[in-house]
């Protein structure tokens, strides 16, 4: 008998959302994991580079993790039974982390992802340190255990990150994502073909969750082992909600092993 999809929802929202209400959503319609947009904790926030105070202020906001931000996430996992990406400024010494974790069902952080191709060149990474690894979570949901990973935005667009998940044997990569994915004005949706590359020649599911327009455009989308577009949002603020059939995509994995080595 062929096993249930997993159903990963995208969290198209603000920062100042109701997460409480965006989880239980979510599993009202069925979801396994719930992605939140890059950054969550300050949305993605920028400062004035010629500002120090402004960029003190900024660091200072960095939370960590196992702080009350985390927390009210993890409780959310826990009463909804979903497990979930949350995002956050990472308190760092001497810089914070762009950081993501996956929590699992029960509320336990099993995946702790640092932010490794960091915006060094712009606000507001510059003020930020980079990651230094990437790894996989096998995690419990109801349609069975599924290999996860994370990239966090740019992190999708070099060969590294990714290549470090196929080797831990990743079937599904989830990217917190926070820049235009199709209306970019310079290469317009040239990140949305990035995945669909990077699905196809790893054979594995990508999920993208990024903010509405005006902060971003956006569109977070889902694609299927073979780059097909499982599903895309539209640049409101919404639940993008995508079905990922697991049994496929291991057979997949198996049928075009060659595409895997590194």
């Amino acid at each position: 008998m062929a096993g249930r999809s997993l159903r990963v929802a995208m969290a198209q929202v603000m920062h100042d959302a109701d997460v409480d209400a965006i989880s239980a959503s979510a599993a009202a319609r069925g979801a396994d994991i719930i992605v939140f947009p890059e950054m969550f904790s300050n949305g993605y926030s920028r400062f004035d580079p010629e500002d120090e105070t402004a960029r003190q202020t900024w660091i200072e906001a960095a939370v960590p993790i196992e702080g009350p931000f985390v927390v009210r996430f993890r409780e959310a996992a826990r009463r909804d039974g979903l497990a979930i990406v949350a995002t956050f400024l990472e308190r760092g010494y001497p810089r914070p982390f762009n950081a993501a974790i996956l929590i699992d069902r029960n509320g336990d952080v099993v995946l702790h992802q640092r932010k490794r191709h960091i915006c060094f060149f712009d606000v507001p990474e510059e003020a930020c340190a980079a990651g230094d690894n990437s790894s996989v979570a096998r995690l419990g949901t109801d349609a069975g255990e599924v290999a996860v990973g994370i990239l966090i935005c740019m992190d999708r667009e070099f060969p590294g990150p990714a290549s470090d998940l196929v080797r831990d044997g990743a079937e599904i990569i989830l990217v917190p994502n926070s820049c235009p994915l199709v209306d970019d004005p310079m290469i317009g949706d040239v990140r949305v073909a990035g995945a669909r590359t990077l699905a196809f020649q790893s054979v594995l599911g990508v999920a993208v969750a990024n903010y509405p327009a005006p902060k971003d455009d956006g569109r977070s989308f889902a694609v299927d082992a073979l780059g097909r577009i499982l599903s895309m949002g539209g640049p409101q603020a919404e639940l993008v909600l995508a079905d990922f059939d697991l049994d496929r995509i291991r057979a997949l994995q198996k049928q075009d092993w060659f595409r895997r080595v590194r």
